[in-house]
């Protein structure tokens, strides 16, 4: 019998057990209208990720929201969707893919960005207008030339990080249930655990 992973928490008691009172707090965000279209990428954009999400073009995906070690504006809005995703899934339908996505995400954030201190202090907030690139892309190319381009102020890049972060670190118990369920994606799992629980 195949079993989603939200069961196999309730089955095996692992969500109570990990997550105590946060009762994945930040998974359960609603995420119901991001603008796609002011978000940006290394690439420009984030108004394709819709298609790529729906098309589980799981390394497109990775070159979208992680460069050389940057986060960026769309990060932490792909991670929660696809986290969300992935706790639905059943065991078996996780793809090596995706896990060196999240994987790819989580090596971008050092100890440096795990800190709250200086960001803003809500994911939400990360779609304040104030970050948001205008609708019409005319002038992105000038945008880009600004000694901060808008969305990069560092309370807001810092966030990128730092909600990514806290998103991968729910998804522990999800990651924890693959892991003992499937080979395919084993080395990189605990690489990725490793990583999430420092």
């Amino acid at each position: 019998m195949l079993l989603t992973l939200k069961e196999l928490f309730i089955n095996e008691q692992l969500l109570s057990t990990f997550l105590g009172e946060r009762k994945f707090k930040m998974l359960n965000q609603n995420i119901s209208n991001i603008p796609w279209q002011q978000l940006t990428t290394p690439y420009g954009r984030g108004t394709d990720i819709p298609r790529l999400i729906e098309q589980k073009q799981y390394q497109e995906l990775t070159e979208l929201i992680e460069h050389q070690g940057t986060l960026w504006q769309v990060t932490p809005w792909v991670v929660l969707i696809l986290l969300k995703k992935l706790s639905s899934k059943n065991v078996e339908e996780a793809s090596l893919a995706e896990i060196e996505l999240y994987l790819a995400v989580a090596h971008a954030i050092t100890n440096d960005y795990q800190d709250s201190t200086h960001n803003v202090s809500t994911m939400q907030e990360l779609l304040d207008k104030k970050y948001l690139w205008v609708e019409n892309e005319e002038d992105d190319e000038l945008e880009w030339e600004e000694d901060t381009p808008r969305g990069y102020e560092p309370e807001a890049f810092l966030g990128y990080y730092y909600f990514s972060f806290l998103l991968l670190q729910e998804a522990i118990p999800v990651f924890t249930a693959i892991k003992e369920r499937t080979k395919s994606t084993t080395e990189e799992l605990e690489e990725l655990l490793a990583l999430l629980k420092h």
